[in-house]
């Protein structure tokens, strides 16, 4: 083939590979850059995994309660009971919302130490510290403070699980339409018509549904001592049953039942709610409904 038609044929491939999209040369960032990439996410996601593992849950903090106090105390505890060095702040910052915060530490190894800080006492409550719930990583065996130090907890102040429990009650016979929305919403503004409420607002925080039975968690002990009256309340042709878990070992506290509690509340007898939305003080309902009735 002459030097004619050699030249004549390169300059006809090189127009189709033009008019293609085509190119001899190793295009930039191709298959060089997906291992690139793929690395990136990778990474991305260790990164992502290691902060969930090096975070802590801390529970039932008082209100008010600032991150810098909270990161010093807790940094300060672990110095303490030599659970770091004492120039070390394993805790290196901290989140913090109204009844809660998170904590985020330098390294596996310190959030594995701060978990024995579970059960501290700390401005008149006893911290809950855990894993969050998106921890999957191993269970690390850990003490509470109290198993740590061998101090007891000091006067007036609740286990967290044991404030829990005393904020819990038992509510049986419910039916299968009964939501837990509307078993909220229901037993909430019969608390607040009755005056059985201590601050503004529905004083129920939370509320399981599961079969024939359900369990709701009240904001306050002594307005999950008032819900009790609420025993017999009727409610979609059900007499819903109002009661203490089975856990619960606290003491007993006097109340009424619904018809008694509504009784007295149409003669008069019991504070009405004000416009706020409570009803004269946690004291005031308890003197008033001690007498109620039988339990």
């Amino acid at each position: 083939m002459s030097d004619y038609h050699r030249r004549s044929r390169s300059r006809s491939r090189d127009r189709e590979d033009s008019y293609y999209g085509r190119s001899n040369r190793s295009p930039q960032g191709g298959a060089s850059a997906v291992p690139t990439a793929l690395s990136s996410i990778i990474a991305a996601q260790k990164a992502a995994q290691d902060k969930i593992n090096r975070e802590l849950f801390v529970g039932n903090t008082p209100p008010g309660t600032s991150e810098m106090l909270l990161l010093q105390f807790l940094n300060g505890a672990m110095r303490r009971i030599n659970l770091c060095q004492q120039s070390a702040s394993p805790i290196v910052q901290c989140r913090v919302n109204q009844k809660f915060a998170f904590v985020e530490c330098a390294s596996i190894e310190d959030a594995n130490q701060v978990l024995n800080l579970n059960g501290i006492p700390f401005l008149g409550s006893c911290l809950k510290v855990s894993r969050p719930s998106k921890y999957t990583g191993p269970t690390v065996p850990s003490r509470t403070w109290q198993e740590l130090t061998g101090q007891a907890l000091p006067a007036g102040i609740t286990d967290p699980s044991e404030e829990k429990l005393h904020r819990e009650l038992f509510i049986g016979n419910t039916t299968p339409e009964m939501t837990q929305d509307m078993l909220t919403d229901f037993l909430g503004k019969a608390m607040i018509q009755v005056g059985l409420t201590t601050a503004p607002g529905n004083p129920i925080n939370a509320c399981r549904v599961s079969g024939k039975f359900a369990f709701i968690e009240l904001r306050t002990q002594q307005e999950a001592a008032n819900a009790l009256n609420l025993n017999n309340i009727p409610y979609l042709g059900a007499t819903l049953r109002v009661g203490r878990p089975s856990k619960y070992t606290g003491p007993q506290t006097a109340h009424g039942n619904w018809e008694d509690i509504l009784a007295k509340f149409m003669a008069g007898e019991l504070t009405l709610p004000s416009k706020d939305g409570t009803s004269g003080g946690a004291s005031a309902i308890t003197a008033q409904i001690g007498d109620a009735g039988p339990q």
